[in-house]
C-alpha cells in the first residue's frame, strides 16, 4: 500500500449519450438513462481509482460553498477518502458536461469556475507531504507551489499534463521540470510518439514519459535508457465512454511505479485497468480492485513493441 498525496481538481460531471457527433441541432430530445450526474475531476478521479487499488490517498483540493461541495462531500465519505484535505476555497464548485457516443468517443465541457485564481493553503500541504511517499500534483493551478516542495523533500512527482501540442508551453513548464514520471495524451502532439516524447525527455530529464494513444494503446519513454516502447490496448469489456480513460491509466501506472519502480511491469497493468475502466460512462467509476486486476492481467497478457 502506498500513501500517495494527490492534488487536482474535483468537480461535478454530468454525462449525457448521444446517437453521434456532430450533434445536429433539436429541439428537444429523450435519453432514457442517457444523462447521468457524479463527482468527478482528475484529482478525484485518480484518488478514487488509488483507494480501488489498496493505496491510502489523500486529495487535495478545492471546492464552493455550494451544493455540489457538498455532493463532493458525500462523495468522498461514500468513498472512504478524507474529506479534511478539500477545502472551500471557490467562489463556486466547477462542473463538467460530458457528451458520449455509442463508439465510446467524447467531448468534455469544463467550467473551472474561479478554481484558477484560487491558492491551496499551504499549511495543509506541509501537513500532508511528510507521510506520503508520493505526490500526484494535477496541472491545476494550485498545485504548481507544491512541485518543489515536493521534489525538495525527496517525494516521487508525477503530473499529467494531457493533451499538449508543443513543449514550448508556459502553462505547464513548471510541471515538466518538477516530475519524474511525465503523462500525456496524443491527441494533440504535432509528430509522432516517440520522436515528441524523446524530446521531452532530452529537455526535461524525467526517470519516465508515458503518452496515452488511446485505442492503440500506450507508449513508454525512459530517457535514462534511450528506449521508446509501445504496449498495444487490451479489450476486457465493451468500451461505453473513453471519458477518464487517462486518469485511470495514470493512477494504476503510479500505484505501481512508487511500490517497486517497475515501469514495464507498471504500465503493463495500467493498460489493462484503464481498459475494464472504458467499461463504465463516467470519468470516477469503473475502477478495479487490486485482486481483479491482477487476475485480468495475467488472462490479458500484453507485449511491449520496440
Amino acid at each position: 500500500m502506498a500513501r500517495i498525496l494527490v492534488s487536482g481538481l474535483v468537480n461535478l460531471e454530468t454525462t449525457l449519450r448521444v446517437d453521434a457527433f456532430p450533434v445536429p441541432y433539436f429541439p428537444v430530445r429523450y435519453p432514457f438513462f442517457g444523462v447521468a450526474s457524479t463527482v468527478s475531476g482528475v484529482g478525484y478521479n485518480v484518488a478514487k481509482a488509488l483507494k480501488a487499488l489498496g493505496d491510502a490517498p489523500l486529495l487535495l483540493s478545492l471546492v464552493g460553498p455550494d451544493l455540489a461541495g457538498r455532493q463532493v462531500r458525500d462523495a468522498l465519505s461514500r468513498d472512504g477518502l478524507d474529506f479534511f484535505w478539500v477545502r472551500d476555497g471557490a467562489r463556486e464548485t466547477a462542473q463538467s458536461v460530458i457528451l458520449y457516443d455509442g463508439q465510446g468517443r467524447r467531448q468534455i465541457h469544463v467550467d473551472l469556475k474561479d478554481v484558477q485564481e484560487r491558492t491551496y493553503p499551504q499549511e495543509l500541504f506541509q501537513q500532508a507531504l511528510p507521510a506520503c511517499e508520493a505526490a500526484a500534483l494535477c496541472n491545476v493551478n494550485f498545485s504548481r507551489p507544491f512541485l518543489s516542495a515536493a521534489r525538495e523533500a525527496g517525494k516521487l512527482v508525477a503530473t499529467d499534463v494531457h493533451a499538449i501540442s508543443s513543449l514550448d508551453d508556459p502553462y505547464n513548464d513548471d510541471f515538466l521540470r518538477s516530475a519524474q514520471v511525465v503523462f500525456l495524451s496524443d491527441e494533440s502532439l504535432p509528430v509522432a510518439a516517440e520522436e515528441f516524447a524523446r524530446e521531452l525527455g532530452g529537455k526535461y530529464r524525467p526517470e519516465v514519459v508515458v503518452v496515452g494513444l488511446g485505442a492503440k494503446g500506450a507508449l513508454l519513454h525512459l530517457p535514462a535508457e534511450g528506449t521508446a516502447e509501445r504496449l498495444p490496448a487490451v479489450k476486457t469489456r465493451s468500451v461505453v465512454s473513453t471519458v477518464g480513460a487517462g486518469d485511470a491509466l495514470f493512477a494504476a501506472f503510479l500505484d505501481g511505479y512508487a511500490r517497486d519502480r517497475d515501469a514495464r511491469a507498471a504500465l503493463n497493468r495500467a493498460v489493462v485497468f484503464a481498459s475494464w475502466k472504458l467499461g463504465s460512462a463516467s470519468a470516477a467509476e469503473g475502477f478495479l480492485g487490486a485482486e481483479p486486476l491482477r487476475q485480468l492481467v495475467v488472462s490479458s497478457p500484453a507485449a511491449y513493441e520496440p
